[in-house]
């Protein structure tokens, strides 16, 4: 049996400049980090003569050709994996739809699994480019390229996305006191709404391949929070950090009236009525995980427990994604 897993992600500048309808145009960066929270895919041959396949359903096929999860069946297609007799399970940590980045972790993990089965040795660079094909290019995703490339590298690590599709990867040039005091200082908060990213993506998409000047305006100054985040992590500014959070979340709103809602809005001034720093909704928008920066967890802990919401306590993962037993 084989069995990988794959980091699930948190975005800390720049997120929304990845996808290909903006950075082929303006070139993308943002930094993000892989968490202790994974999705896990299993492999292994069975005595049947069928394609067995588990997630949040379950399908038993003959061939390729009748699988109905898109990502699975594109990921067979494309390592020539024709066998009727393979079993693929996957499992998760957190749910799909909460702004973690699960599509890619899932598309990731899959995809080191096969090749794992196949006994090739595959590069961080290539598993994340192999998986944002699948997403993008042969599934017709409105996503970006932020996802696949974390889970697979993990860490604390910086993007830019070039025009010609190719991108540059370096880590986070972090001291081991600030990134101690980082990971002791965030707190995620499940909101209780899981969405489809997709669903709120599509809306920037079209919005930057129609050249629309408010959308591709507000994309150039979180972007450039980007490098300003860049900058105050690696001297150490968290406050600074939590601040430019704040200021992404208030421009990050803009892009799209689903962006956020009612109930989204009073947990975040709650939060900061109760020693949040800055903090901000992670992933594409409308539901999912609420991040804060805070020196004082206790009285924000308190303060939102008191309102139904649930914490979800992680550290930073530096692995990526990998194979736990082959």
């Amino acid at each position: 049996m084989i069995i990988t897993r794959s980091p699930l992600r948190i975005s800390l500048g720049g997120g929304g400049t990845d996808l290909p309808s903006y950075y082929r145009k303006h070139s993308g960066f943002l930094i993000a980090a892989a968490i202790d929270k994974y999705v896990y895919i299993t492999v292994h041959q069975t005595f049947i003569q069928e394609l067995i396949i588990k997630y949040s359903k379950m399908e038993r096929v003959g061939t390729i050709d009748e699988v109905q999860h898109p990502i699975i069946r594109e990921a067979l297609r494309g390592l020539d994996i024709r066998e009727p007799n393979l079993e693929i399970t996957s499992m998760a940590d957190i749910p799909a739809g909460t702004g973690l980045g699960s599509s890619g972790s899932f598309t990731t993990a899959l995809l080191k699994a096969l090749h794992t089965y196949r006994k090739n040795f595959i590069h961080p660079r290539e598993l994340a480019e192999q998986a944002c094909h699948i997403e993008i290019e042969k599934l017709g995703e409105p996503v970006g390229k932020q996802d696949q490339y974390i889970a697979a590298f993990g860490g604390l690590t910086c993007f830019q996305f070039q025009p010609d599709d190719t991108v540059r990867v370096w880590p986070l040039q972090i001291d081991s006191e600030t990134l101690a005091n980082l990971e002791d200082h965030l707190l995620l908060f499940f909101t209780g709404y899981s969405r489809a990213a997709s669903d709120i993506l599509r809306e920037q998409d079209v919005k930057s391949r129609a050249h629309d000047q408010d959308m591709i305006a507000n994309l150039h100054f979180v972007k450039d929070l980007g490098y300003q985040s860049c900058e105050a992590l690696e001297r150490g500014n968290l406050h600074r950090f939590a601040e430019l959070m704040h200021v992404h979340w208030e421009h990050k709103k803009k892009r799209s009236s689903g962006m956020s809602n009612q109930h989204i809005n009073d947990w975040y001034d709650l939060a900061m009525q109760n020693g949040a720093l800055g903090g901000k909704l992670i992933g594409a928008g409308g539901g999912g995980f609420l991040m804060f920066y805070t020196e004082d967890k206790i009285r924000l802990r308190h303060a939102l427990r008191q309102t139904g919401l649930r914490e979800v306590r992680f550290c930073f993962d530096f692995e990526g994604t990998k194979a736990v037993i082959q």
